[in-house]
């Protein structure tokens, strides 16, 4: 089963040393890929007083293109993914262009995590439409494909009209493999269409079983198999708990889950030090 380590970017807010000491250790010590995350704005709760979301001004985002080239240019093995980027607050010819230059400068290394977002202030400061955020992303990957696989591209849709345009260079995988994150229905469908996998984003519960076996029916819609389809879980934890990994670890397995992720950013997990521990421990902990 895959191991993947989550990026702790609200810990290494201003320390590019540490992201680069924290990528070398998960690639030494054998994890099989790095989730980067994605928000462009934080929302101060003071002049938004009502903003209800899990981060704010205060949480130190990178920005994900750029953070995925640094670590392409650090690292040689490990996989590199967006879990996950808010792609239809985002221009599609342009996030095309980054994420094949992503794959390009990681030599075929890059897969694409999307998502549709949770926070509506972003949407707003960004100029973008909360409300049709759904369709625009099927449009936009779509689009994407194309341009990534198509030398010269003539593409309209709703939103995009790309006449006789295309990208230079291309990416090396073509197309880019795309996670889609999230547990709408409609993030399912869309998933079972186009997906290389799913990264639920909650625990393995009832609901996360019942979503399961609602995916599995949308792949053979799509005449696909869960065996071609990847499933990620992400393992939030702190210092205090590595106990729990385990049985974490293995209650995703149980449901059908294929790559293990640990999450510490935000975390009492805090120094470089502590991070490459907690690496160490859980890849001990979380392998089968």
């Amino acid at each position: 089963m895959p191991l993947g380590a989550f990026l702790p970017t609200r810990t290494f807010a201003n320390d590019p040393q540490a992201i680069r000491d924290w990528a070398v250790a998960v690639e030494e010590l054998g994890y099989d890929y790095i989730d980067v995350p994605d928000h462009v704005l934080g929302v101060d709760r003071g002049s938004r007083p009502e903003f209800k979301g899990p981060y704010d001004i205060s949480d130190a985002f990178h920005e994900t293109f750029v953070t995925l080239g640094f670590l392409a240019a650090i690292t040689t093995r490990v996989r590199l993914r967006s879990a996950v980027l808010i792609l239809p607050q985002r221009q599609t010819a342009l996030v095309a262009k980054q994420a094949a230059e992503v794959d390009v400068l990681s030599g075929g290394r890059f897969d694409l995590g999307v998502g549709v977002g949770w926070n509506t202030v972003e949407y707003e400061a960004l100029r973008e439409d909360w409300s049709t955020r759904g369709r625009r992303q099927t449009e936009q990957i779509e689009a994407m494909n194309r341009l990534w696989c198509e030398d010269v591209v003539a593409f309209e849709g709703e939103w995009h009209e790309l006449n006789g345009v295309g990208l230079s260079p291309r990416p090396v995988q073509q197309p880019i493999p795309i996670w889609f994150g999230g547990s709408a229905d409609a993030t399912l469908r869309r998933a079972a269409r186009f997906g290389a996998g799913w990264i639920p984003l909650g625990k393995p519960d009832d609901d996360a079983v019942a979503r399961l076996g609602s995916l599995r029916g949308y792949l053979e819609d799509a005449g696909r198999t869960v065996a071609d389809f990847g499933i990620e879980c992400w393992i939030r934890t702190t210092k205090r708990a590595p106990e729990s990994w385990t049985r974490a670890a293995n209650a995703w397995r149980s449901i059908g889950a294929t790559d293990v992720t640990l999450y510490t950013s935000g975390t009492d997990i805090k120094t470089v030090a502590e991070q490459i521990d907690a690496l160490r421990a859980f890849k001990d902990r979380a392998e089968p």
